[in-house]
This record gives structure tokens, sequence and C-alpha cells, in this order.
């Protein structure tokens, strides 16, 4: 094990503050970065050191990789923690602090891309036996109006959804109910994606009527060693925004969370994860769930998570970041409570 001693957190406002919660805790110095409007912001106070990143826009501090890195190494960081958002489930970061010899809190680059195009991260669980919705990769070879038709309805089925390879946050995404349907949403879905990814790839994945969301809480060590953490359900959303997360699930019973969590640990054993992460799944009226993604990351709604277990999800990320394999009370947690975020 390598203990962390000085860690930089690349991010800001309430996961920095977080963050340095935790760190304290544990007696490790803590380093912020803030642009110029949040120089007077509580979490800039709260750490042991600052450093300003001049600029207002978030493309000239927060998302700037050289910056992030140059106030890491002239503050003597050993660790970088980036938080949600911005740079965490940015490779190239992840790679940046590696050869700066700097701990990147969180998986390695080559989990973080083989996870970034939802395509991939479908092939790679379906070979894994994680149930996967039927889908159709649409490319510039394709025929969107006769083939594609055909093959989305009869591969993938109507209604479905045409999703960015590359998206996020219900942005390049598009509902279809009928074949007339299908070349507009397309269309309109890849200028959407290209705008706001700068990559216009979609695919068709069938629609789920009247889904429930559940996504898993994992955590991997560097050992090989995967546990899951239980459900949390995110079914109440605006415009594909969670709006209300809580933990456990009212739908989900004992049964199902055995096959949830082992659906959840064989996505992190496939792809070798190490740090904390959530898997995502749609769940049908059947009680049939299927992979949506992997979230390589510490999530917004991780307190749910910690309140129903009394685990801190900061403090493990940092243990797992020096080495460390999981702790007895990982693999012995359990749900004694019940938790709402909204």
């Amino acid at each position: 094990m390598t203990a962390i001693t000085k860690l930089l957190i690349a991010n800001r406002g309430e996961i920095s503050s977080r963050v340095i919660r935790t760190a304290r805790t544990l007696d490790i110095a803590t380093v912020a970065i803030y642009s110029t409007p949040d120089a007077n912001a509580p979490f800039v106070r709260e750490a042991d050191e600052a450093v300003h990143l001049p600029g207002e826009r978030p493309a000239d501090t927060y998302l700037d990789i050289d910056k992030v890195i140059a106030a890491a190494c002239a503050t003597g960081a050993d660790a970088v923690h980036p938080g949600y958002g911005f740079l965490s489930e940015r490779a190239d970061f992840a790679r940046a602090c590696t050869a700066g010899g700097i701990v990147f809190v969180g998986p390695s680059a080559e989990v973080i891309d083989s996870m970034g195009s939802k395509i991939a991260a479908k092939r790679l669980m379906a070979d894994a036996g994680v149930p996967v919705l039927p889908g159709v990769i649409v490319d510039d070879d394709t025929d969107v109006r006769v083939s594609l038709l055909d093959r989305a309805t009869e591969d993938v089925g109507f209604p479905l959804l045409v999703k960015a390879v590359y998206g996020g946050g219900g942005r390049g995404m598009r509902i279809v109910q009928r074949g007339e349907e299908l070349h507009e949403a397309i269309e309109s879905a890849q200028r959407e994606a290209q705008a706001a990814f700068g990559n216009g790839a979609v695919f068709l994945e069938h629609f789920v009527d009247a889904p429930r969301h559940i996504e898993v809480q994992i955590l991997g060590d560097s050992h090989g060693d995967v546990v899951h953490l239980f459900e949390r359900e995110c079914s109440i959303q605006r415009r594909y925004q969670k709006v209300i997360e809580e933990s456990p699930s009212s739908v989900v019973d004992d049964e199902l969370r055995n096959r949830l969590g082992d659906a959840a640990i064989a996505a992190g054993k496939a792809i070798g994860y190490v740090g904390a992460g959530t898997v995502e799944f749609v769940l049908d009226r059947d009680r049939n769930f299927f992979f949506l993604e992997v979230n390589t990351r510490l999530q917004v709604e991780h307190p749910v998570t910690e309140m129903v277990t009394g685990l801190d999800l900061v403090a493990l990320q940092l243990r797992i970041a020096e080495g460390a394999a999981l702790p007895d009370e990982v693999h012995h947690a359990d749900i004694p409570g019940h938790a709402i975020e909204v």
C-alpha cells in the first residue's frame, strides 16, 4: 500500500466539500482548485490549500487538464479525486494523472474508455452474461430508409429508443413509436448528439414501456474483488434527469436484489473495475432487467447508499486507491433502513 498524504479535488462546490470532509477524518491534506467566480466559495476556505485557475468558464479552469495537473504538481499532491462531472469520466485525465505520477482516485483509463461507448459497453456486458436490450447500430453505411427500418422492426421492435452512442443526460435520445417516425428521429438525434458530444453516432434499442430505473452501487479493489452495496431506484425523472433517488427500492425483493447484485458484480469483474462505480439497469413490468451503462465515478446520489449501509464511500475510494483490499464491513454490509434524496 502507498498512503495518500495530500489530495487535490479536481472539482468545485458540494462534492469538493464532501471529499474534503472525509479526507480530514483520514488525516489527508487537501488542495482545492477554483475559478475566478468561485474565489469566495466555501469549499475554497475548507481546503488546506487552494490554487486559483484564472478564468471564468469551466473550459478554461475545471476542464483544463494541463492546469489541473500543474496545480497538483505545484502543491505536491500525490492523488487527485475527480468528484463527479467535469473530468471524472475522462480517460485522458486519468492517463495524465498516471503519467505525472499522481494517483487517480477512480478506475483506470482503460476501464473508463471501455464504458465511454454505449455500444462497446453493451457488447462487453453481453459477453459477460449480463442481460442487455436488443439493438442496432446506425453508421454511415446504413440505409436508414429501407434496410434499417426492416432491422428495427425485426431485431429491435417498436417502440424503440434512438440513443447517442457517446451521450448522456437524455441528449441525443428519441422515443419512436412507429416506423414512419424513424428516419426523422434518427436525423434529429444525430444533430443533437453532434452538437452536445462532438459525435453524432446513434444506435437503436428496444424501449421498455413504463420502466423502473434501478442502479447498483459496486466497489472493486486492485486485488480482483468486486462487491455490490445494493440498489438505488431513480425512476422518478424529468427530461431523463433524476429527481428522486431512494434505497432500497420498493419493487426489489431479496430474490431480485440478489440477481441484480450478481449481474452488477459480473459487469464489474468483466472490465476489471477498481473503485466506486454504479451499474445501471432498466426493469420491466415482468421484473426482467437489462443493462444500461456503468458510471465510472462517484455519483451525486451516493449519500443514499451511505445512509442505508453506514459506509463512507469516499473513504473507501481513497483506501482502494492506496491499494487496500475491500474491508470486512463492505462484505458484510446490509440495509437496515431507508433513505431518499431529492
